[in-house]
C-alpha cells in the first residue's frame, strides 16, 4: 500500500514526499503546500487521506468533483473506487456532522471510508415514518444519515448511521439519488413489510462509531483554519472561495429544510440553491430559475419554494436565525 499518490513532474526535492517517505504517517498537518505551476498557472491544490479503518497517508490532488476525488483515493490505494461509501473530514468516525460535502477546507484532512459487511432485515412498517434521513455521497450510493430517536429504525440495533442502503425488496438503489430512496421508503404502505439490505462501512473498532442522531449530528464540523474551501461542483469545476458566512449560514437552513419536506441532506444541492438564487429579487424568480435548471426534477413545491427564499433572505440580512430541526423522516 503506498504512502503516497506519485504525480508525473513531481520533483523528488518535495520536502512534502521527502516527509512522508520518511515513514511518518500519522501527521495531521494536512495539506501541503501547493506545487510550484509553470507559466502562470494556478498551483495545484494537495489533500492528505488516509482510509478510516486505518492506513498509511496518501496524497491526492488533481480532482475538480467527489467522483473524481474518489478516483483519486482509489488509485492511491490500489482499490476499486466503488469500494468507497462516503469520506469524512478531519475524523475517521462515522461522524455525519464531519461528512464531506460540496467543499473541502484547504487544511482539512480527508478519510474515506470503505464497504464492509453486508446485511439484510426484514422490517414492518408500523408507523408511517421509519425514522430515517437519507443522504448520498454524490458518486451513487445512498446512505442513512440520521436515525430519529424512538422511531421504528432506531428500536433495530442492526441498522446504524452510515450504512449504505443497496437494495430494498431486491431492487438494487445503486447509482439513485438520495431523494429516490427516500420516496421509495415513504411509499411503502403502513403495516406492511418489507426487506432492506444494507452495507455498513468498515469500521476498525467501537471508536469508530459515531452518534446515531442528537445535537448538533447535523452541523458541518468547521473546515480547517476556517479560512479558504475548495468548492467542488458536479459540473466538474471546482474553485478556490473565501469562507463566506453569509452563504455557510443560508446553505445550513437550506438543508434543514430539505430534511424537513423531504427527508434528504445535500450539502451540494444547498449550495446549488444558493447559487441559483443569486441575483434574484423574489420567490418568483427562484421559482422560475429552480424551473429551467436541472432541479426540476425535485419536483419542489410552492410552499417549500416560500420557505427557501425566506432561509436566503434572512441570511443576507444577518438574521441567519437557526431553523428547527423536527425533520419529516422516512
Amino acid at each position: 500500500m503506498p504512502l503516497w499518490n506519485k504525480q508525473k513532474g513531481r520533483p523528488d526535492k518535495d520536502s512534502v514526499e521527502q516527509e512522508y517517505r520518511s515513514g511518518k504517517e500519522n501527521h495531521y498537518d494536512s495539506v501541503a503546500e501547493p506545487e510550484d505551476a509553470p507559466d502562470g498557472r494556478p498551483p495545484r491544490l494537495v489533500f492528505h487521506c488516509q482510509l478510516a479503518q486505518g492506513s498509511p497517508t496518501g496524497i491526492i490532488s488533481g480532482f475538480t468533483n467527489v467522483k473524481e476525488l474518489y478516483g483519486k483515493i482509489a488509485e492511491c490505494y490500489d482499490m476499486p473506487a466503488a469500494d468507497i461509501l462516503f469520506c469524512t473530514l478531519n475524523t475517521h468516525k462515522v461522524d455525519m456532522g464531519s461528512l464531506l460535502g460540496g467543499q473541502i477546507g484547504l487544511d482539512d484532512f480527508i478519510f474515506a471510508h470503505r464497504k464492509g459487511r453486508a446485511k439484510e432485515i426484514e422490517i414492518t412498517k408500523s408507523e408511517d415514518a421509519l425514522g430515517l434521513t437519507i443522504t448520498d455521497n454524490g458518486a451513487g450510493y445512498a446512505f442513512i444519515k440520521r436515525i430519529k430517536e424512538g422511531s421504528i429504525i432506531n428500536n433495530i440495533s442492526y441498522i446504524e448511521v452510515g450504512d449504505h442502503i443497496e437494495k430494498i425488496d431486491g431492487e438494487s438503489l445503486v447509482g439513485c439519488r438520495h431523494y429516490e430512496v427516500a420516496k421509495m421508503l415513504k411509499e411503502i404502505p403502513k403495516g406492511a413489510t418489507f426487506n432492506i439490505r444494507l452495507v455498513e462501512p468498515q469500521k476498525a473498532g467501537f471508536a469508530n462509531i459515531g452518534p446515531r442522531s442528537g445535537p448538533g449530528a447535523g452541523k458541518k464540523a468547521s473546515y480547517g483554519s476556517g479560512k479558504q474551501t475548495l468548492r467542488l461542483k458536479s459540473n466538474g469545476t471546482a474553485a478556490v472561495e473565501e469562507v463566506d458566512n453569509v452563504r455557510t449560514k443560508a446553505e445550513e437552513n437550506i438543508n434543514l429544510l430539505l430534511e424537513n419536506f423531504m427527508g434528504i441532506n445535500d450539502a451540494e444541492l444547498a449550495s446549488q440553491i444558493w447559487d441559483l438564487a443569486d441575483g434574484k429579487t423574489n420567490t418568483m424568480e427562484l421559482a422560475e430559475a429552480i424551473d429551467n435548471s436541472d432541479l426540476e426534477a425535485f419536483g419542489f413545491t410552492d410552499d417549500f419554494i416560500f420557505e427557501l427564499w425566506g432561509a436566503i433572505t434572512d441570511a443576507k440580512s444577518g438574521r441567519g436565525k437557526a431553523m428547527n430541526n423536527n425533520n419529516n423522516h422516512y
